[in-house]
């Protein structure tokens, strides 16, 4: 892409942010649904202003996603999460198992080859915590028993999603897992979250105070970027997710006495990037390869639609396995609802690796933007809007705020 190229794309994409969140705010919907429907607009479905596979544009978004998650961590209290922690888990392992086994029985029935059952299955997996954390924290409810189970159920069924997308793509190519292997994929990817938030514990507060020492000029915005890029970098050597490593660097450094300084130094650059995550997801989906009026790209179109009720039906199911009588189960299964970026990683990887075809690929693409796309509205109508506070809702307050 070249220079001018690239300026348009920017223009293009905080243009359709800006003016498509606006709207939707002004229709009572949460703006991260204006940014992905914006997204269309601009991509590859619209004006094809954005190309959301040119390597620098994923890039941008990647950035977006990473301090997003940070920023979330920075608003979560690690104490809360925790306290719920046996109802996330419990929602992430039924929230992984039904839409893998639905999505796979599905593949199976449609005559697939047993590999790219099991990958669509494995597409249906994980939940993209970004999405329902930005669509709660427009609503204000980011801080509600519900949400922190919706997150700690994210993270954890992120983490096995990856351990799948290990497995499946060693096998794709041809490589073989015995049972020790298998565990070592599965020791790195929860050991690595485990590991961050005690060392993180130890380290940051010691890094915060050198660096007041040196007394740099916006030294505490550096400090804190640095030490959420390094646990995002760390995290994909591990073969976990770099939004692993940035979520623990927030739960992190939420727990020092400089998270409120914190939250207002990076509030600028998360203005700036967060946004490019949202309206990439939106450019990403090419509609005209679902055609249902094209014989060829109708088929797809049915699978895609069928892919998006088991991935709906076993997240929400998997919300009503907490047993505490005092959640909403219902708001935690929406909330576990959309796949986002990690559904089209696995997507990618089967297109990548000649499993699963243009049409199939663009399937899941639709299942991915559907379950993205149906879970503002839902939460919409299921949670009463509050006045939001946090540093994720001070960043979508004044992104979305309307202009005077």
């Amino acid at each position: 892409m070249s220079v001018g190229g690239f300026l348009l794309a920017l223009v293009a994409i905080f243009v359709a942010a800006k003016l498509f969140g606006e709207i939707a705010e002004r229709l009572g919907q949460p703006a991260v649904l204006g940014e992905i429907i914006g997204g269309i607009v601009v991509g590859v479905s619209g004006l094809g202003l954005v190309d959301a596979r040119d390597h620098t544009i994923h890039l941008l978004s990647e950035l977006g996603v990473i301090l997003l998650l940070f920023v979330i961590g920075l608003s979560t209290d690690l104490k809360k999460l925790m306290s719920v922690g046996d109802s996330a888990t419990a929602v992430a392992v039924v929230g992984v198992a039904l839409p893998f086994a639905g999505g796979a029985a599905l593949g199976h029935l449609l005559g697939f080859p047993t590999m790219v059952a099991v990958l669509l299955g494995a597409s249906l997996t994980a939940t993209s915590v970004g999405i329902t954390a930005r669509v709660l924290s427009d609503l204000g409810h980011l801080q509600d028993d519900e949400s922190q189970v919706v997150l700690g159920a994210a993270v954890v069924d992120d983490v096995i999603g990856l351990v799948l997308l290990t497995i499946i793509s060693t096998l794709a190519a041809g490589g073989a897992l015995n049972t020790p292997a298998i565990l070592r994929i599965v020791g790195v990817a929860f050991g690595f979250v485990i590991v961050a938030i005690v060392l993180g514990s130890y380290l940051a507060p010691r890094l915060l105070r050198l660096v007041e020492r040196i007394d740099l000029a916006r030294g505490l915005f550096f400090a804190s970027m640095v030490f959420a890029f390094l646990l995002a970098y760390i995290a994909q050597r591990v073969g976990s997710a770099v939004i692993i490593g940035s979520f623990a660097a927030g739960l992190v450094l939420a727990r020092t006495n400089k998270a409120k300084e914190i939250e207002k130094e990076i509030h600028d650059i998360a203005q700036f990037f967060i946004p490019i995550f949202f309206v990439v997801i939106g450019a990403a989906l090419d509609l005209r390869t679902l055609n249902p009026f094209d014989p060829g790209a109708r088929r797809f179109l049915l699978i895609g639609l069928g892919l998006t009720a088991v991935g709906i039906v076993g997240k929400v199911a998997a919300g009503f396995i907490v047993t505490r009588k005092d959640l909403r189960k219902i708001v935690i299964g929406v909330g576990m609802m959309p796949r986002g970026e990690v559904g089209l990683i696995f997507a990618q990887v089967g297109l990548s690796t000649k499993l699963l075809s243009d049409g199939l690929y663009s399937a899941v693409a639709l299942m991915v933007m559907l379950t993205t796309l149906l879970t503002p509205p839902l939460l919409r109508r299921l949670l009463i809007a509050k006045t939001p506070s946090g540093p994720l809702d001070e960043v979508d307050l004044v992104f979305d705020a309307p202009s005077d």
